[in-house]
């Protein structure tokens, strides 16, 4: 039987190495999919140390930018051949209105367009019995989808930095309720996770925001290792196995509703992000 793999973007962040140390645990042969290759290799090198595993290696990616997505998933195709777990775990909150080479808002790319064409790119390495989970957010709430801002700028009008991330996490939930449906009869499982408010760079602020956020939010933030408990209980436990389009929170589905199952702007935002991306997947 073939080696099984998995692939995790953002691994060598906080939540990414719970991820990707769990999964090697597992006996996966684990990538590091990584924004800074030089930087993962010494996190790489320590979880061979812990887990025992010596299949675990770092390649580099941008998910700013679109081509090195392509590139990645060219190695990957040649090298492997198969994808069996994809965690879509990393992501950046901006402190500014950036812009990448594909003219893209770099929140919206990272967040969201990269790893909509990671997704699109491994797909026919997978098969029935694969699993993908993209990490949301517990401020999918907030987010507002305007066309074409939300590429272009992430937000429509002033931007404040939780405005593009926010826009960006309701795009990704919305891509995994829509590809679930349109790859159900694969067998291939495609789910979302909300971990809290967890202790990473991610959410520690700049300047007059940070005495506040903390007062705020440190009674309710989550470690790493609570943060990314739901995310390896969907690439892993087989009491998920087979549940697939859902987001979920601790361990359970939370039911969104048809505010989102059913969200006005879901197949004009897949036909938008398609053409995005259609020069990368020919």
């Amino acid at each position: 039987m073939s080696t099984k793999i998995a692939i995790v973007t953002g691994a060598d962040g906080d939540m990414g190495m719970v991820e990707t140390r769990a999964v090697a645990q597992a006996g996966y042969h684990t990538v590091m999919a990584c924004y800074c290759p030089k930087k993962a290799r010494d996190k790489c090198m320590k979880l061979r140390q812990e887990t025992g595993n010596p299949n675990i290696e770092v390649i580099g990616i941008d998910l700013a930018n679109l081509r090195t997505v392509r590139e990645f998933a060219d190695i990957i195709r040649k090298r492997f051949g198969r994808v069996d777990l994809l965690m879509n775990n990393a992501g950046t909150l901006e402190t500014g209105r950036h812009y990448t080479v594909d003219g893209l808002e770099r929140t919206v790319s990272v967040n969201y367009v990269g790893p909509y064409l990671l997704t699109r790119l491994l797909l026919p390495l997978m098969s029935a019995g694969a699993r993908i989970v993209n990490m949301a957010s517990c401020v999918h709430p907030l987010g507002r989808l305007n066309f074409p801002e939300f590429f272009e700028q992430g937000c429509k009008g002033w931007f404040i930095r939780f405005r593009p991330y926010s826009n960006s996490k309701l795009a990704i939930i919305l891509f995994t309720m829509e590809l679930a449906r349109r790859i159900h009869d694969r067998g291939i499982t495609v789910n979302a996770v909300d971990p809290g408010i967890v202790d990473t760079g991610i959410i520690r602020l700049q300047m007059f925001i940070d005495p506040l956020t903390d007062l705020l939010f440190r009674p309710v933030i989550r470690t790493p290792q609570q943060g990314a408990d739901t995310a390896v209980h969907l690439l892993l436990d087989n009491d998920v196995k087979g549940e697939t389009g859902h987001f979920f929170r601790s361990r359970h589905i939370v039911n969104l509703g048809p505010k989102y199952t059913r969200h006005p702007k879901m197949q004009e935002l897949w036909d938008r992000t398609e053409t995005i991306v259609r020069p990368f997947l020919q």
